[in-house]
């Protein structure tokens, strides 16, 4: 579950710094590259939620 959340972690440092880019210079690949991120962080936290449940039942 550790490195679960280390890819999370990960995952949403590449997004905040896509997202900052593009708010801040208007960057329109780095807006891309953070709306990318994001389907990643979904299917991660997804993941995460998935492997709590299993650890909290035990």
């Amino acid at each position: 579950m550790k490195e679960l959340i280390e890819k999370i972690s990960a995952e949403f440092e590449a997004f905040k710094s896509d997202a900052d880019v593009q708010a801040e210079k208007g960057n329109k690949a780095a807006g891309t590259r953070a709306r990318k991120a994001t389907l990643s962080l979904e299917k991660l936290l997804k993941e995460f939620r998935k492997v709590s449940l299993e650890d909290s039942k035990k």
